[in-house]
């Protein structure tokens, strides 16, 4: 067996040269990439996982031996924070939590939820004020927010939104990359106070429909059904309002910042959406026919997968290709990489929809939403949802960049930083 390829000093320089210019750690990671192949190691102190890229690579981790690549570890903050969501649980206790949950974010509950996501969306955008620069980042959260509360969870989150806005943001922070991926027990003071206002909320939440059944077939209504505990509903509650509402914020404040730097692709989705639903608000049964907005949202995605990079910890040894991979190992593999490998994607910095015009690619080159058995289970809903926005702003909004430069950021999901600010004139 070969052994796994380390940067050199030399390489070392060089991607601490791209982090440095770019502010961002996957300048280093691109560095790292084209320099040392499809496989290598980071050594850092405390922390040296495997990082693997391209499509054998996800094809490994993600389908052929994903029961022998763990997704918990008691030691990370997002599995003391989900505790047993199931985003953060293995094997047979993962499959029953997804079985659960399936049938509310099922393909045919999604017409239901079209006309719900574009009244949540109606509501934000009626108080857009096209006259000042406008936060596009928090405007969208507000949004996602809405969609996920009211459409899951039965329920108007707009009451609670002022109260929750910052333990939420401070739970995001408590689960991004940061010195505890190197120092596993460091203190963290400062977080249980937010952790304790979101207990309550949901507690209540979950109290309150159990002695007021509703006949939705919402998610929190099937978590109740199926007998399960309150605080394993809390669990997944949690994880969908965490997990489900900033993904969604992600993708949609990148798309929006590069339809407002891409004039030309701007006005050609605007044209689409003209020519199939005219004035009228997005329906359910014209959303397969908006296919250029498909290719904006796909391209957004691929160049800024909002879940950028996967990570597992090997249950026992593993071979992949000549390298070997002994048990405890932590593996990372990077969607990101995959997304911007020219191998697979010509010129892979550039924002060409048009590249997906073609359904035809390579297997596990383009995977957003992740692979195989544990894809994530709000897939479908989470690409109605972007479609359903996107089309309701740009039915209503010209968007303008203001110049101000953003940044890929890596905290809980693949972000703009600081924010995305733009200029709004009103369409006709």
């Amino acid at each position: 067996m070969s052994r796994i390829p380390l940067p050199t000093a030399s390489i070392s320089r060089n991607a601490l040269k791209a982090l440095l210019k770019q502010k961002t750690i996957l300048a280093a990671l691109e560095v790292f990439h084209a320099e040392l192949g499809d496989v290598f190691q980071i050594p850092l102190p405390g922390f040296n996982p495997i990082m693997l890229a391209g499509p054998e690579a996800n094809r490994f981790v993600l389908a052929e031996h994903r029961d022998a690549l763990r997704w918990r570890s008691d030691q990370d903050p997002i599995v003391r924070l989900l505790r047993h969501g199931v985003l953060v649980e293995d094997g047979d206790s993962h499959d029953y939590l997804r079985r659960q949950m399936n049938p509310a974010l099922h393909r045919n509950r999604l017409p239901d939820y079209v006309t719900l996501m574009r009244e949540c969306a109606d509501f934000i955008l009626a108080q857009w004020d096209a006259s000042v620069p406008l936060n596009v980042s928090i405007e969208i959260r507000r949004m996602a927010l809405l969609v996920l509360t009211r459409t899951l969870f039965g329920v108007d989150f707009e009451p609670e939104m002022k109260r929750l806005w910052q333990p939420i943001l401070r739970t995001l922070r408590y689960i991004s990359p940061g010195l505890w991926v190197i120092w596993p027990n460091i203190p963290r003071p400062g977080y249980q106070r937010a952790f304790r206002r979101l207990d309550e909320y949901f507690y209540q939440l979950i109290a309150y429909r159990r002695a007021n059944p509703s006949s939705n077939e919402d998610l929190l209504s099937l978590l109740i059904t199926s007998r399960m505990s309150d605080d394993l509903i809390r669990d997944q509650l949690l994880t969908m309002i965490i997990a489900g509402h900033d993904t969604s914020t992600a993708l949609l404040s990148w798309a929006l910042y590069l339809l407002a730097c891409h004039p030309d692709i701007q006005a050609k989705a605007q044209a689409e959406i003209s020519g199939v639903l005219g004035s009228n608000p997005p329906h359910y049964s014209y959303l397969s026919e908006l296919q250029y907005l498909d290719q904006v949202i796909n391209e957004t995605l691929r160049l800024y997968p909002p879940i950028h990079a996967g990570l597992r910890i090997a249950a026992t040894d593993l071979e992949f290709g000549e390298y070997c991979i002994p048990e405890g190992t932590r593996v990372m593999y990077s969607i990101y990489l995959t997304h911007r490998d020219a191998r697979y994607w010509p010129d892979p910095s550039a924002f060409r929809p048009e590249r997906f015009a073609s359904t035809t690619r390579t297997p596990y080159v383009f995977l957003p939403f992740g692979g195989g058995p544990r894809n994530c289970i709000g897939m479908a809903f989470a690409q109605v949802e972007a479609k359903v926005i996107l089309a309701r702003i740009l039915q209503k909004f010209e968007l303008n960049s203001t110049g101000k430069p953003v940044r890929s950021f890596m905290g809980a999901t693949l972000e703009p930083r600081p924010a995305v600010w733009l200029t709004l004139k009103k369409r006709n």
